[in-house]
């Protein structure tokens, strides 16, 4: 009896139904390439509404620190005005550290809204790019 019932434990298997095939290789490779575009996805999500949400940008409109002025003094050193809280910073700045130079109250007759001394980058490239015609001009004849 016990040699029975162990044949019919053995046998069990075979008498089953058989084995149904597994998905194709294919559709393997299709849910794998899914699921990582997913994940990037969700990065790329995450990463916008934490530079949209953040406090940073909420900070950003506040400034408390504002750069008045620079100069550059060397290949990596400049010394720049930084105004704080009515108050002038000059720095020393490199590329390895930042030094105070000197701290100084904002002068009285300066205007924040005024525009800086030297002018915006494309206004000068324009007027460089016009002395360059006029010469060219000039040449000609």
């Amino acid at each position: 009896m016990l040699r029975i019932l162990f044949c019919l434990l053995l046998a069990a298997p075979a008498l089953a139904a058989p084995p149904t095939e597994g998905p194709s290789p294919l559709w393997g490779m299709l849910q794998v390439i899914f699921g990582l575009l997913l994940v990037l996805a969700a990065i790329v999500g995450i990463a916008w509404l934490f530079r949209r949400f953040s406090m940073g940008a909420m900070l950003g409109r506040f400034q408390p620190a504002r750069v008045v002025s620079g100069v550059m003094v060397g290949p990596h050193e400049r010394v720049v005005i930084v105004e704080l809280a009515e108050e002038w910073l000059v720095l020393g700045v490199t590329s390895r550290n930042v030094n105070l130079l000197k701290s100084m109250p904002k002068p009285a007759g300066y205007d924040a809204g005024q525009p800086a001394a030297n002018p915006p980058f494309a206004q000068w490239l324009a007027a460089a790019m016009d002395k360059a015609r006029k010469r060219q001009g000039d040449g000609d004849k």
